[in-house]
C-alpha cells in the first residue's frame, strides 16, 4: 500500500475527514463571526489583508469548502452551508453594533449578504460535487477558480506597488487555486486543464486598464458653475473631465485608467479654474481621487 505524504494525510483529513456535524457546524460559524468581527474592529487590521475577511469572498469560500467537502449528501451539504452564513453573517454585524458609529445602521450592509446566504443553497448543493474529482468536479470548481485567481493576481498586483501590502491575501487566494487542484483532481491532465482559469485571469488583468475609476466628485473650492463650462485636462491618457452638473451643486465626472497626476482647467466664461487631479491607491488597495486648487 502507497505510503501517503504529510500533506495528502493533511488533506484527506481537512476535506472529507471531519465530523461537520450540526454542532459543529454552528460552532464553526460562530468561531467565523467571531474572528471577523475582530478584524473589523479592531485597529490594527485595517487596510491589511485581514480586514479583507470581512469584504470579500475568499476567506468564505475557504470556510464553505471545508463545509460541502465534509458532507455525505448534496442536501445536508446545502443545507449546513445555507446554516453556516445564516448564523456566521448576522452575527458579524451584531457583534460589531456597540464599537461602530453606525450602531444598528450596521445592519444595512447585511442585505447584499443576506442576498448571497440564500444562493449558497443551491451553489453548495451543485458544490458537494467537486467530491467526486471528476472532469465535472473541475467544471464546478472553474468559475471559484478564476474568482480567486483574478482577487489573488489583483492583490500580487497591490503588493507590488507598495509592498507587502495585500501580500498575504494574495498567497491566500492563489494558494487556494493550487490547493484545490492538488485535492479535488486526481488526473495530472485535470490538473493541467484546471490552471486555464489563473492563466485568463492573468490575461484579463495584463489588457485592462490599470484603474477602472469612474466617479462623480465636488469641487474642493464649491464654484457655481454654468452650463459654459467647459473641461481641459493637460494629460488625456491619464483622465477624462467633465461637468456633470451646475449651479449650487456643481459636479465634475472623473474617468481614469491609470494612476498618475495632471492638471485641468475649467473654462466657464470669463472665468477659469485651475486644479491639480491626482489618481493613488490608499493603503486598503482602493482607488482613490484627490483634487487640489492650482497654486
Amino acid at each position: 500500500m502507497e505510503k501517503k505524504s504529510r500533506l495528502r494525510r493533511l488533506t484527506d483529513k481537512l476535506y472529507g475527514g471531519l465530523p461537520m456535524t450540526w454542532p459543529a457546524v454552528l460552532l464553526f460559524a460562530l468561531a467565523a463571526a467571531i474572528l471577523t468581527a475582530v478584524v473589523l474592529i479592531v485597529p490594527i487590521f485595517k487596510n491589511t489583508s485581514f480586514e479583507r475577511l470581512g469584504v470579500t469572498f475568499e476567506a468564505w469560500i475557504f470556510f464553505a469548502v471545508i463545509i460541502m467537502a465534509n458532507c455525505k449528501k448534496p442536501l445536508e451539504s446545502a443545507l449546513k452551508t445555507f446554516v453556516f452564513f445564516l448564523v456566521s453573517q448576522p452575527l458579524i454585524y451584531l457583534f460589531q453594533v456597540p464599537f461602530s458609529y453606525m450602531g444598528w445602521g450596521l445592519f444595512g450592509y447585511y442585505r447584499t449578504w443576506f442576498i448571497w446566504t440564500l444562493l449558497t443553497f443551491p451553489m453548495a448543493w451543485v458544490g458537494w460535487y467537486i467530491n467526486k474529482k471528476n472532469w465535472w468536479s473541475l467544471l464546478i470548481l472553474a468559475p471559484v477558480l478564476l474568482l480567486l485567481s483574478m482577487e489573488g493576481l489583483g492583490c500580487a498586483r497591490a503588493a507590488a506597488l507598495r509592498f507587502p501590502r495585500l501580500l498575504i491575501a494574495a498567497l491566500f487566494c492563489l494558494g487556494q487555486v493550487l490547493l484545490y487542484l492538488y485535492v479535488f483532481t486526481e488526473k495530472r491532465a485535470q490538473k493541467l486543464v484546471g490552471l486555464l482559469p489563473l492563466a485568463a485571469a492573468l490575461v484579463i488583468l495584463l489588457a485592462r486598464p490599470q484603474v477602472q475609476l469612474n466617479a462623480s466628485v465636488f469641487l474642493p473650492d464649491d464654484p457655481v458653475l454654468t452650463e459654459e463650462a467647459v473641461v481641459t485636462v493637460e494629460d488625456a491618457e491619464l483622465a477624462e473631465i467633465s461637468v456633470t452638473s451646475t449651479g449650487e451643486d456643481s459636479m465634475i465626472r472623473v474617468q481614469a485608467g491609470k494612476y498618475g497626476t495632471t492638471g485641468f482647467v475649467i473654462h466657464d466664461g470669463e472665468n477659469e479654474y485651475r486644479y491639480t487631479l491626482t489618481i493613488y491607491q490608499d493603503e486598503g488597495g482602493h482607488n482613490q481621487i484627490r483634487i487640489d486648487p492650482a497654486d
